[in-house]
């Protein structure tokens, strides 16, 4: 919504996000309470790249604790694609990207959206 007008989203597209956006936030609460395993995902197309890891403090706000959000974004999506011998966490002989952040996340998960430091495939 933030960035859908500027990006030229359709007000029809806009309209429909305001109408059922709060459905989808009411159902998103109701799936966590019930203890469905989600994945993190993004519409990066829609807003700028780069944004994505604002939607983890969201889904912490509607319900799950930092580590579910953790989880989500990282074992879960690794379970989900078939990949989890390979990615997903952080264990030797396994594909990794590492990021550090000052601060515990699981205090605030406010704070992985200011990262400091990135390891991409062993290079600094």
């Amino acid at each position: 919504m933030g960035e859908g007008e500027a990006a030229g989203i359709s007000q029809e597209s806009l309209d429909k996000e305001r109408s059922v956006g709060g459905v989808q936030r009411e159902n998103f609460s109701k799936a966590v309470k019930a203890g469905v395993k989600m994945v993190f995902g993004t519409d990066a197309g829609v807003y700028p790249h780069g944004d994505n890891l604002k939607q983890l403090s969201r889904m912490v706000k509607f319900g799950m604790t930092p580590m579910q959000a953790l989880q989500a974004a990282s074992i879960n999506a690794a379970q989900l694609l078939n990949k989890d011998s390979d990615i997903g966490s952080l264990r030797a002989g396994r594909y990794a990207d590492v990021i550090a952040v000052k601060g515990n996340p699981l205090d605030d998960i406010s704070i992985l959206e200011n990262v400091g430091f990135v390891m991409k495939g062993e290079k600094l």
